[in-house]
């Protein structure tokens, strides 16, 4: 068995369809835990009334960011309903209210899609192994092990009939070109921005239901929306993509040769590493201090010691950046990290939501 079947077995769309339905579980579960952890240390030392105070804002702010990240990956859509009135029987189809952006696969198609290219590739081919016959009529509805693919990539004779029934069972890494990146940044930027925004909305709301709303602690979440946005989301997403460009023209023009999934992510990072994580903190606070800081202290001179007086970065902000190796996943074909997201950019969204300042 070797590394690149254990890869294969996790691409397998049979398996992302199980981690693609697993992962409300994940996202609700690790939320909560993540939520009761932080309010935890919140109410230490705190008199009864405001532990009170927290553990309600907290959790208000828990569950608008878990459910903007939910919304984000899934969308809203409607139930069909049928119903009847007098002789007459009326049908309201199913409407997707907001676009998914990260629709989940039907297991049903997955295993129509399979079945037929399989009974093509037996038809085709006749082959006699009774061991490759039982792989495949496994394959048609149960996913592979890493030591069955291995089997099977070994076994079968390489030719274009092996490489349609691959394209469909055992899917290659995306190899997404730099000009393919832009919409998939514009898609995964998106999809942080609206955990980040549910996070903020549900810190103001929060802080309204146990009256301590005030101008600073409004500009107070919003300054650490454009932190943890610009910081860990964005401009992470832009550096990786800059990285992609500048590896692409390098095989161009023969420098380098043509890079692998691995070594494309590895370019990714280092994209991410120098924009995001060196360059998102300066830009996300300076934004701060020329934008928001005017608008919610108007006539008010703010002076500042230094760019970082206020949110500098910490060793959870770079714990944070799990979700950019993540991203870097996702931009190098791995689709099997694609389900995680929800739940990375959730912890983004209720940082923003409690308004964390150093």
């Amino acid at each position: 068995m070797n590394i690149k079947s254990i890869a294969q077995y996790v691409d397998q769309p049979l398996v992302l369809n199980k981690i693609e339905k697993r992962m409300p579980i994940l996202l609700v579960g690790a939320g909560c835990v993540y939520g009761i952890y932080d309010t935890y240390k919140s109410v230490k030392n705190k008199s009864n009334n405001k532990k009170k105070k927290i553990v309600l804002k907290n959790s208000i702010i828990t569950a608008a960011a878990i459910a903007a990240s939910w919304i984000g990956a899934r969308g809203i859509k409607t139930r069909e309903i049928n119903f009847k009135l007098g002789k007459n029987f009326f049908n309201i189809p199913q409407k997707q209210i907001i676009p998914a952006l990260l629709p989940i696969s039907s297991k049903k198609d997955i295993i129509k899609k399979q079945t037929d290219s399989i009974t093509a590739y037996i038809s085709q081919t006749k082959p006699e192994n009774e061991k490759v016959l039982l792989l495949l009529n496994k394959a048609k509805n149960k996913p592979l092990s890493p030591a069955e693919i291995d089997c099977l990539t070994k076994i079968l004779p390489e030719d274009k009939n092996k490489k349609v029934l691959f394209n469909t069972i055992l899917p290659e890494p995306k190899n997404l070109k730099a000009r393919d990146i832009f919409s998939e940044i514009g898609r995964l930027s998106l999809l942080g921005a609206i955990p980040v925004t549910g996070g903020v909305l549900g810190g103001i709301a929060a802080d309204k239901v146990i009256s301590e709303c005030s101008k600073k602690s409004i500009a107070n979440k919003i300054k650490e929306g454009f932190y943890q946005y610009f910081a860990n989301i964005f401009l992470c997403n832009v550096g990786a993509c800059a990285a992609l460009f500048i590896a692409e023209g390098l095989q161009k023009s023969g420098k380098i040769k043509p890079l692998s999934p691995a070594k494309k992510m590895l370019v990714i990072i280092s994209g991410i590493a120098s924009t995001g994580i060196i360059g998102g903190s300066y830009i996300a606070n300076k934004m701060s201090q020329k934008i928001i800081d005017p608008i919610f202290n108007k006539g008010k001179n703010i002076s500042h010691k230094s760019i970082y007086d206020e949110r500098h970065p910490e060793l959870t902000d770079i714990a944070l950046h799990a979700d950019d190796i993540a991203t870097a996943g996702v931009l190098s074909g791995f689709k099997w990290i694609e389900p995680a997201l929800p739940l990375m950019y959730f912890i983004s969204g209720y940082r923003a939501g409690i308004g964390y300042r150093n």
